[in-house]
């Protein structure tokens, strides 16, 4: 694996090394060990996936506050995505700025999202699907999010939301979420 530093703090884009031959190809997509050394948290606690029927599709923005702070490891395994994390720990150097990577079944690139980071993608074609690597239980007590929309983060999403569930289209804007 390669792992690549964002332009936020403690977030990796990490591409697979491939290796190929007459049958095909194989990669590591996962090692605690490689995570480890990349001072990464490498627990997995469940694996989640998602099919988004539609393109323009939006997931997102969540994330979960302690003491349930999730980490994430998020693949598209098939189709494309635009991919969105936003840095929301007040004491990190790139508080509340994003960074946006397209994941796809073609690059096989995969997104590791530190705790406290918000996250959500949008389908950018018919039928993608997203495999996660959740570092931590779904706690619904614990779950925050904010509007995709929000001009507090200005993200450009590559296409316009054609469908989004009604608690994502309703997360209140920043200002309103409690600190």
């Amino acid at each position: 694996m390669i792992f690549t530093a964002t332009t936020l703090k403690d977030a990796y884009v990490i591409d697979l090394e491939l290796r190929e031959d007459n049958r095909g190809a194989f990669a590591r997509t996962f090692c605690a060990k490689d995570f480890e050394a990349h001072g990464l948290k490498p627990t997995v606690a469940q694996c989640n996936l998602s099919y988004n029927y539609k393109a323009g599709t939006l997931r997102g923005m969540h994330y979960q506050i302690p003491p349930a702070a999730e980490t994430k490891l998020v693949r598209c395994t098939k189709g494309a995505i635009y991919d969105v994390i936003i840095d929301m720990r007040p004491d990190s150097p790139t508080y509340l700025q994003h960074f946006g990577v397209e994941l796809t079944e073609d690059n096989h690139r995969a997104l590791y999202i530190p705790e406290l980071f918000a996250h959500g993608y949008q389908a950018l074609t018919d039928g993608a699907e997203v495999v996660y690597q959740v570092g931590e239980f779904y706690t619904p007590g614990y779950e925050r999010g904010l509007r995709y929309d929000d001009p507090a983060f200005g993200i450009q999403w590559p296409m316009p939301v054609t469908v989004i569930s009604e608690k994502d289209a309703a997360w209140p804007l920043f200002e309103a979420v409690p600190a």
